[in-house]
């Protein structure tokens, strides 16, 4: 029953979190959030909650990451593949090797496998912080494309690399060819079995489900959806891959596959509507359980410089986290400072953009560490192989804690000043591949309503239908037909749908044929890679909603 209500209050408080942020706007949300769940596991009779790494990769991380795969944009996700894999691969790498010796160098008692795997640990980027910070800032869209595709990869980078530096200090022996190899087949597994449950998923969802049930399997194939993130991630770990890259494959594999269905409607509103509604208390519940962490990692700390050297003892460990978080942050903008350049300097094309250079301190300011990090700092293990504690546990636990909080606190104070009043040049590109997947929409309603108008005249006329009826019709199709000239001409996304004061059903039945002729024609774009997957998700969710209303009314009517 303590669990039952646990998990009400946590629900309850993640709700109250997301109205607070609306008052709070200065402060962002995971800020709020962290500072709602350390207040309420205040150490004299707060609520306890202990974060079992395994279980919270499992609940929470494997379907966030599911969903921004989902989401994440295939043309822009193949187009920046070289930033994206930089930043999670390279930078990963460089993070692990380059700040482990300035670990090392701030602490020599630590073993340099250790140093290691607190830099592994502190490696991966937390793009639900980013998103939160960033959400009200003028943010470049290819900036931010990137920042949202490493946080995709480099959560699995970061934890192959923690694995390895752990197994480093444990046994005390590291190969570099064995751990290439290693990081290797993980990676390449975990991708591999979550593109093939995904593929699984979609044969059922096709073959057994939909073929049988159609609209009425709705329920089923939203519950399977939800199991995915979960089933992915259990299959790759039970393999020892990478649950992560799994999580995401799978994802990625089942946006592919969704632009296949084109008649879901009922399906896809409410898949969409439920895991909307499952990010928003994930997403809370990731930063309040952050905050209960906090009394218990802060007081480990006092532990440990009690028995090093008293109170200034702590406040020497809150300086070095600072210097290993500017540590961070400056491996990260000589990263990216590179990355920007070098190409530039290398091609002989004159006309590659110059990046400029408040965009490439953002990049730098957007590194901002979350709940993966604290997650893989709580499974450290306890003791050594010969059964001696791990050095310096809670040491390593309050600078990862520590290093999570310094960079939430300069991304919500740095950002906002780098990028106000950034003049960002309209992405035309993006309104014009909606302004021409808009007309060609309107052109294929356009065809699909004279093509109807030709088809149901011809079977009124065979069966001698009623003379009112094909008038009726007539006047229906050509006040729709006119409607959509007027949006071709004068190019207004607003003009309203008329209200036709002919038949009903008539008119119901003609919209319908035309919505379907405009969402086909826009997967057709989507599949051509004339608009991207932002685009299609925005122009087929207004056909749906229209399509549901339609519906709706003809259900009132009746």
């Amino acid at each position: 029953m303590n669990t039952v209500y646990l998990v009400l209050i946590l629900l309850l408080v993640a709700s109250a979190t997301g109205v607070a942020a609306r008052f709070l706007p200065v402060l962002p949300t995971p800020l709020v959030q962290i500072a709602f769940g350390a207040l309420l596991a205040w150490p004299t009779g707060g609520l306890h909650v202990e974060l079992e790494p395994e279980i919270f990769m499992l609940l929470f991380i494997a379907p966030l990451l599911f969903a921004d795969a989902r989401r994440f944009p295939q043309r822009e996700l193949m187009i920046l593949r070289g930033p994206i894999l930089a930043l999670a691969l390279g930078l990963v790498l460089m993070t692990v090797v380059g700040v482990g010796y300035v670990v090392h160098w701030i602490f020599p008692h630590l073993p340099l496998p250790v140093c290691f795997a607190l830099t592994a640990i502190l490696s991966p980027t937390d793009a639900v912080a980013v998103s939160a910070i960033s959400g009200r800032l003028p943010v470049p869209p290819r900036l931010m494309h990137i920042l949202e595709g490493e946080s995709l990869m480099n959560d699995a980078s970061g934890l192959v690399a923690f694995k390895f530096a752990v197994a480093a200090a444990l046994t005390g022996a590291f190969s570099i060819m064995d751990a290439t190899v290693g990081f290797l087949m993980i990676s390449i597994g975990g991708l591999v079995i979550g593109a093939a449950m995904a593929f699984v998923f979609n044969f059922i969802r096709t073959r057994l489900i939909e073929r049988r049930l159609g609209e009425a399997s709705t329920i089923q194939i939203v519950l399977l959806l939800l199991l995915l993130p979960f089933a992915a991630y259990l299959v790759a770990e039970h393999f020892n891959m990478s649950g992560i890259l799994s999580a995401v494959a799978a994802g990625m594999v089942i946006n592919y596959k969704d632009l296949k269905r084109q008649d879901q409607t009922s399906s896809r509103i409410q898949t969409r509507s439920v895991w909307d509604m499952l990010e928003f208390v994930l997403n809370a519940l990731v930063f309040l359980l952050l905050g209960f962490q906090l009394p218990e990692i802060i007081e480990g700390a006092l532990h440990y410089a009690e028995q090093n050297g008293g109170t200034l003892e702590f406040f020497k460990l809150l300086g070095l986290v600072g210097l290993i978080s500017l540590s961070l942050f400056a491996m990260r903008f000589v990263w990216i400072l590179g990355a920007a350049h070098l190409p530039r300097l290398l091609s002989r094309r004159e006309a590659r953009p110059r990046v400029s250079m408040r965009v490439i301190l953002a990049g730098s300011l957007a590194g901002i560490r979350g709940t993966v990090t604290l997650a893989a700092a709580l499974s450290l293990p306890v003791a050594m192989n010969d059964g001696t504690p791990f050095p310096a546990r809670e040491l390593l636990i309050f600078l990862a804690t520590g290093v999570i909080m310094f960079t939430l606190i300069a991304g919500s104070i740095g950002l906002p000043l780098v990028l106000r009043n950034l003049h960002l040049p309209k992405d035309t590109k993006a309104y014009e591949e909606e302004r021409t997947a808009r007309i060609r929409g309107a052109e294929a309603a356009i065809r699909r309503i004279e093509s109807y108008r030709q088809e149901k005249a011809k079977k009124l006329a065979e069966h001698k239908g009623d003379e009112e009826i094909i008038i009726a019709f007539n006047d229906v199709t050509l006040q729709l037909m006119d409607y959509y000239h007027k949006r071709l001409e004068i190019n207004n996304v607003e003009l309203s749908t008329p209200v036709l004061e002919s038949r009903r059903e008539l008119e119901r039945e003609t919209r319908l044929e035309a919505l379907k002729a405009e969402r086909h024609e826009y997967y057709k774009l989507r599949s051509k890679h004339i608009i991207n997957d932002n685009t299609l998700r925005k122009l087929v969710r207004e056909a749906d909603l229209l399509e549901t209303a339609l519906g709706n009314n003809a259900e009132k009517s009746h």
